[in-house]
């Protein structure tokens, strides 16, 4: 399957960013890339931008990782960001299996609250068709 990366809208409150990725970490830095490209006419101050790249980063870089056993290139990773009167949302999700947390995770297992920090609110559902995370963050205008 080929990866597919479409825009839609213009920087008001119907904006949005829809893209669709194979489930591969070879993607993660295309994502943060695209990521940060549309936020850019946002005009939001670099740590607040470099704080959502980060926490999209690591919702994708969850899914691809844990989301599918051996990830295969029907297994995807869809990434979507719009905004709403005074609102940027941010959601992240696939098509696979919640993991859920070791109980010892040494080094591992901060992406969660990582994710927490970075965004004002965030929440995860998951059930029998995949995980989405979804985050929103306050804006200015």
């Amino acid at each position: 399957m080929q990866d597919e990366a479409t825009e839609t809208g213009s920087f008001t409150s119907s904006a949005e960013l829809h893209t669709v990725w194979t489930a591969d970490p070879i993607h993660l830095p295309h994502i943060r890339a695209l990521t940060r490209s549309w936020l850019t006419p946002l005009e939001l101050d670099t740590d607040t931008a470099s704080d959502i790249v980060l926490a999209v980063n690591e919702a994708a870089s969850n899914a691809i990782e844990h989301a599918y056993v051996l990830p295969g290139p029907t297994d995807l990773v869809v990434v979507r960001l719009w905004t709403e009167p005074h609102h940027l949302h941010c959601e992240v999700a696939d098509r696979g299996r919640w993991k859920a947390t070791d109980a010892a995770p040494g080094y591992r297992g901060r992406g969660i609250p990582l994710m927490t920090d970075m965004v004002g609110w965030l929440e995860i559902q998951h059930d029998g068709d995949g995980t989405r995370v979804q985050m929103r963050h306050p804006l200015r205008w």
